[in-house]
């Protein structure tokens, strides 16, 4: 159901901008649209879609439905006399396997058929070398937009920093940013080259560019920033909040985020609807005069703001989440339970799925392609990784530990589902290990907090999933307490700060683990754990079991 809406934001930024040219006695271009006249203009958005071009094994989201849920927007839009565009916060790359061994290249192609207008840059854009990501743009028939990334040497942009679009005589500009942090969490090999300038300060010098020389009637920013609650963001870098509050009120219209991976439904100002489920109604957030949204991840909803523009005012009439084919579980009367769509199934379109039809089929057959190769067996089984420290516990935790460059990991014993043998490991190993799909995520703390997480963590019993798997790190644990904690050899301080990493199941309290998400500290950092886990047997292989072995690090008394 649509979410109505009757607020008017402040006048455009092509107001404002002339009348200072009129102050200025300079001459004026005239608006192609008409005074007086209403004008019915339509966003629809997505985010983070992250490989995610098939259904999953439910008959959830996917591109093919997707389409159709779009091309039944716009021929309802059409016929009240409106326009659209389709903006995406970033992030196509990295999620799923299908996807990942293809460069993405099925995600952008489908995107070409589903009428993607623009998109953010997001960082895990950069999760691979500079030269996939050109070649990603080749396959996009759409402009993947950045204005504050540049190249190190050269001090020129890297990507196109907007978009113009002209619908009905109303001139719209896209402008686009990605979070700084990608310096940070990306691969210093593939981005060592690379500056990623603070978006802001980006974003308020290109507004005043596009105002004295393509005087937009609106303007968008299509961001991979986070949205985060009243500009609350940790150690994050600075998001959509911050960004709207930094520009002068209204100088943006809307912001189309991605990022934080979440749908931004609010109760009141700056507050979270906590309650919000799919299918609700859904308040986007309001920040000087900006609109904000984002559409949660992996095209679960298609997002719809409806505006109307009318004598260089942009009023957002109504807002609406839409699910596609997300599902719930609902009891039967024999005590079992079933998944049922949440509103009515939105049938595949067939052209889309023939399209991409022989991409799954692809990825699914290169599953079974050897990654690497170990000495002996990397220990998994239920029965024992439950219990004590193993080898393929560590080595998952090292993985985890290695790519947020942490000083020590915990790895839940439940998230490790199966052994793998000696010999050739396949890409299906590693999912076979890894199926949940849980993100890497990491944490710093002092180490007095430290001390208190490893209190509740390390004390986990034995013969359940919540036992956890240590790396780079070294305890006793007795009587229900932790001490004698060493860190990469040294004694823990309860002064220093240390970065941990932990699978997002637990970092939202999973398994009775300390709920860190609102931490200051948190980071997630949108890598999947089967993804990680894949690449760090790659580049070890031949894995030698036995360095990965417990050597005593835990000692339980």
């Amino acid at each position: 159901m649509k979410q109505r809406f009757f607020a008017k934001t402040a006048l455009t930024a092509a107001v404002l901008a002339s009348l200072v040219g009129c102050a200025n006695q300079a001459e004026t271009t005239q608006p192609a649209w008409q005074q007086g006249e209403s004008y019915k203009l339509t966003i629809l958005h997505t985010n983070d879609h992250h490989g995610r071009f098939w259904q999953n094994q439910y008959g959830e989201y996917g591109m093919a439905a997707r389409k159709t849920l779009l091309d039944q927007i716009r021929a309802e839009v059409a016929a009240e006399g409106g326009t659209t565009l389709l903006l995406s916060g970033g992030d196509i790359n990295t999620g799923v396997p299908e996807s990942d061994l293809q460069d993405a290249e099925p995600d952008f192609k489908g995107m070409n058929m589903l009428g993607y207008d623009a998109m953010a840059l997001g960082n895990h854009e950069f999760d691979n070398p500079l030269d996939v990501l050109r070649k990603q743009e080749e396959w996009a028939e759409f402009p993947m937009l950045s204005a504050n990334i540049y190249d190190k040497d050269t001090g020129e942009r890297l990507f196109q920093p907007y978009q113009i679009f002209e619908q009905q005589g109303i001139k719209i500009a896209v402008i686009g940013l990605t979070t700084e942090d990608t310096a940070k969490i990306g691969n210093p090999e593939y981005i060592g080259g690379v500056d990623f300038r603070d978006p802001k300060e980006e974003a308020k010098k290109l507004i005043a560019e596009l105002e004295a020389t393509e005087k937009p009637d609106v303007i968008i920013a299509a961001t991979h920033m986070g949205h985060y609650e009243n500009g609350n963001r940790g150690i994050n870098a600075p998001g959509d909040v911050a960004l709207a509050r930094y520009l002068n009120e209204g100088d943006l219209d809307m912001i189309v985020g991605g990022h934080s991976q979440e749908p931004v439904c609010m109760e009141g100002p700056n507050m979270y609807n906590k309650n919000f489920n799919p299918g609700d109604d859904c308040q986007p957030d309001q920040q000087n005069g900006t609109w904000i949204v984002q559409a949660h991840e992996w095209g679960k909803y298609v997002g719809r703001a409806d505006f109307e523009f009318k004598n260089g005012e942009l009023q957002m009439v109504s807002y609406d989440l839409i699910p596609v084919n997300l599902k719930k579980k609902v009891k039967l009367a024999d005590g079992s339970s079933q998944r049922v769509f949440i509103q009515d199934e939105i049938a595949e379109n067939q052209e889309v799925k023939a399209f991409l039809q022989p991409y799954q089929e692809r990825g699914q057959d290169q599953l079974n392609i050897k990654i690497a190769e170990s000495n002996g067996k990397l220990e998994g089984d239920r029965n024992v990784v439950r219990f004590q420290q193993t080898n393929l516990g560590r080595l998952i935790a090292a993985s985890h530990m290695q790519r947020a460059k942490a000083d020590f990991a915990v790895m839940n014993s439940g998230g490790v589902r199966d052994s793998i043998a000696a010999g050739n490991i396949t890409y299906k190993d590693v999912l076979t290990v890894q199926p949940f799909g849980n993100i890497v995520t990491y944490n710093d703390m002092t180490g007095v907090e430290v001390m208190d997480y490893l209190n509740v963590v390390a004390t986990k019993p034995v013969d359940s999933g919540a036992y956890a798997q240590f790396y780079g790190i070294s305890m006793t644990v007795a009587n229900g307490k932790v001490s004698d904690v060493k860190i990469g050899g040294k004694p823990l301080s309860m002064t220093d700060t240390y970065r941990f990493t932990v699978p997002s199941f637990n970092a939202a309290g999973g398994d009775g683990y300390p709920k860190v998400t609102g931490h200051a500290g948190h980071v997630n950092t949108g890598f999947v754990d089967a993804e990680v886990l894949k690449e760090f047997l790659e580049v070890n292989s031949p894995i030698d079991v036995n360095a990965f072995a417990p050597k005593g690090e835990i000692v339980y008394k």
